[in-house]
């Protein structure tokens, strides 16, 4: 069958601040297995296919039932190529091979909160708002319009000092991309078309399902996080 709803994976093995990250073991799995479990339980998908640049995750995501129909090019995998020409390169190999694709879904690889739902979700969205794309955002803890900056003297300003007598709960409420998920038709994808836009929706996910993991430190966070999810909602879905 060819795939009109694809999932693309991207997965380089050249990660520096934690070492091959994409495959370390996270709870009990490779870190990618979850975003590949993940979408397959959704049930959006005709294809799940992992774009890396490394045999190694090449093989950990077969074996975890994501297709690696081909090795990225060097040119793609180096530590200033950005998740767009990556996801674009994949649509248009498959395109070379005869498939005709609708919509695609970049999923990070190290997004272990990432829930079916979501991803469907996404879908919905998508297709309903007629949009370029739909991805997932939470919302700050703290209002922005409150940010400090600290002076090279050491001293405290307000970002936004004329908003010092504003309450709290009358300030606009800000939103952040959660870095999970990224549905696009295939023409935005392939036109570049900018994701943080007027053209995009927001798929809105609670912020305990949120957690960059850029360092050790975040790492273990998110494996204590995962595991109390799981212990208080066995059910959710981030199994």
């Amino acid at each position: 069958m060819k795939p009109s709803r694809i999932a693309i994976i991207p997965a380089r093995g050249g990660s520096k601040r934690i070492p091959r990250k994409n495959i370390k073991p996270f709870c009990g799995k490779p870190m990618i297995a979850w975003s590949i479990a993940a979408a397959r339980a959704s049930q959006c998908f005709d294809e799940i296919l992992v774009s890396t640049d490394d045999f190694e995750i090449a093989e950990i995501a077969r074996q975890y039932g994501a297709n690696v129909p081909f090795i990225r090019p060097e040119s793609l995998s180096d530590d200033f190529t950005g998740t767009i020409p990556v996801v674009r390169h994949a649509i248009e190999w498959l395109q070379d091979q005869g498939n005709t694709i609708d919509v695609a879904c970049c999923i990070y690889a190290t997004a272990p909160f990432i829930q079916p739902s979501d991803l469907t979700h996404g879908l919905e969205k998508l297709m309903k708002e007629e949009c370029d794309f739909a991805f997932s955002i939470t919302s700050y803890p703290f209002p922005i319009q409150r940010a400090l900056r600290q002076t090279d003297e050491g001293r405290v300003q307000m970002f936004n000092p004329d908003l010092f007598e504003t309450r709290s709960q009358d300030l606009e409420e800000a939103w952040h991309d959660a870095g999970q998920f990224y549905w696009g038709t295939t023409e935005s994808w392939l036109e570049g078309r900018r994701i943080f836009d007027v053209g995009s929706v927001g798929v809105s996910i609670p912020r305990h399902r949120s957690q960059d993991i850029d360092t050790l430190e975040d790492w273990e966070r998110a494996e204590w996080l995962f595991k109390a999810l799981l212990e208080a909602e066995p059910s959710s879905g981030v199994s």
